[in-house]
Parts: structure tokens; sequence; C-alpha cells
């Protein structure tokens, strides 16, 4: 293949479907996902997905997963810019704003290990790798224990200071699972240290944008289209507070796929985003991804 792209085999199917109106579109889903970041580089944390699973087996992603419902009235300890300023800066409801922050730090720390939360509004925590750690962040994936819950005993306030708001992506609407995604970035807190704590990853890896986009266009990383457009937004950076600083300026627009028939080809193409395009012949390709 010419690079790195991953598309479900199934999708020129349910894409006709849509076009000929067969195929209603799911809700999607709320999510967040973090670009993790440290110098120099700046260097960013990739997880990849095992290669067992059904859905994009082997594709590197981020840390990141749907928003717990529980978060968006639960009373939470909170640090930096408001809720109101994030409702606005997301273009969501205040309750909304909040459960989607909580999910960008609560994911980060299920699937990283890396909790981006303090005692105060000035600190974060240290190591959190002990045993009684541990045992929280197991409840947490478990949905036992809310994050508002794990924040009280715990003691933390969530320090939303520390992410910057980078893109929006929403699933394609011929998908059968589709999640509306923010991403964001945030740099690797000091005195913490990322590891695989994620039971749907097989190896994690640091590399700067640069290296990973090139071993996507060289075929060697597959990857779907969000995480490949993320890190190529990151390659003009020198250093994390250069991303950082530059999120404040960042498009959320959400980027949606389009699908449409054209001169008897189904067009499959991201507004604002050429590289994706693919047209779909007659004859599909059933072993894992669609033909160029």
């Amino acid at each position: 293949m010419a690079n790195g792209q991953w598309y479900p085999p199934e999708w020129p199917d349910r894409i006709r479907a849509l076009a000929d109106g067969t195929l209603t579109p799911v809700v999607p889903r709320r999510a967040a996902t973090v670009l993790l970041l440290r110098d120099p580089g700046p260097a960013v944390h990739l997880l990849r997905r095992s290669t067992s699973m059904a859905f994009a087996g082997g594709a590197y992603a981020y840390p990141g997963g749907g928003v717990d419902p529980r978060d968006d009235d639960r009373a939470v300890g909170w640090a930096g810019p408001s809720r109101t300023w994030w409702a606005e800066r997301l273009g969501v409801a205040e309750s909304a704003a909040q459960a989607i922050v909580c999910a960008a730090v609560r994911e980060t720390y299920e699937e990283a290990g890396v909790l981006l939360a303090g005692p105060d509004p000035a600190s974060v925590v240290g190591d959190t790798t002990g045993d009684d750690w541990e045992a929280d962040r197991a409840a947490l994936v478990a949905r036992e224990l809310s994050f508002a819950e794990f924040l009280d005993r715990r003691g933390l306030v969530l320090r939303s200071d520390l992410l910057g708001p980078w893109a929006r992506w929403i699933t394609p609407e011929f998908e059968a699972r589709r999640y509306d995604t923010w991403f964001f970035v945030a740099a690797l807190p000091e005195g913490q240290r990322t590891r695989n704590a994620s039971t749907e990853a097989d190896r994690t890896v640091w590399t700067t944008p640069a290296e990973a986009a090139a071993g996507y266009d060289r075929g060697e990383l597959l990857m779907m289209p969000p995480t490949i457009a993320t890190l190529r937004a990151l390659t003009p950076y020198g250093t994390v507070a250069q991303v950082l600083a530059g999120a404040a300026g960042r498009d959320l627009t959400p980027v949606l796929a389009r699908a449409r028939v054209e001169r008897g080809e189904l067009v499959l193409s991201w507004p604002g985003h050429e590289e994706f395009t693919q047209r779909v012949p007659t004859t599909t390709d059933r072993t894992g991804g669609l033909p160029a």
C-alpha cells in the first residue's frame, strides 16, 4: 500500500447503503483523546491497538475513549479555565464541556497511567504507579468509580489548564460505531511516566510527529485519518510550549467524512483533508482496506 491508511473492509457496502437511503446513521457518542507530549522533539505518545482486535487492529492511536455520562452533572474538583470558557471553546453546553474534559483526563490516566490532576490548582501529582493507585485506576476502567468520586477520594482537582483543545473529528455517518471526538494536547507532567495500561494496546512508543508521519507515508505504521492528520498538524512546532500556545488558535470545526456518487464511483472524502480521499470501485477489497 502507498501509505498506512486503515479502513474497515465493510465501509464500501455501508457507504452504498447510506447513499441509497437504506442505512440510518447512528448517533455519535461523545469521546475525548489526548496527544501527550514531551521535549525534546517534541515527542508524542502513541499506542498500538492489539493486532487481534477486530476494529483497527494494529493501528496507532492516542489514549482516549468515550465520555462517562456521570461526569455531566457531578460536582468535580476543578482548576484552570472555567466550564463556561470550555463550553464556548468546545462548542457545547457547560455540562457537556465538563464531561468531555473529564473524559480526556480520565482516559489518559486509564490507558497511559498519566494523571493531569493535583492537590491544588498549582501542582500535579507525582508517581502514580503504586498498588493503591492501580486499584483506583482499575475501578475507573470498570466504571465502578466515577471520576468525580476518584478525585474527591484522593483530594485532587482536575487541571484543565494543562489541556489545549486541538481538533474535533466525527466518525463518518456510515460507520456502525460513531464518536464525536475532541482531541487535546498536553505536556507529560514532571515526575510522571507513561506505561501501557490499556487492555486494547500491545505496545506504546514515544516518537516525533515527523518520524511517525514518515512511517505512515512508507506504509509501515497504520493509522486512521484523524490520527495522521493531527500528527501532521504538530510537525511545525519545535517545543511542547509552542504546541500548547498554538492550541489557542486552533479551529475546532468538526471534521466529518462525506460519501458521494461521482461518475459511477463512490467517493469518500474528508473536507480540508484531501490526502484521505478514496474512490470505491464496484468490486471491493475484503482484506482490510479500500482500494486506492
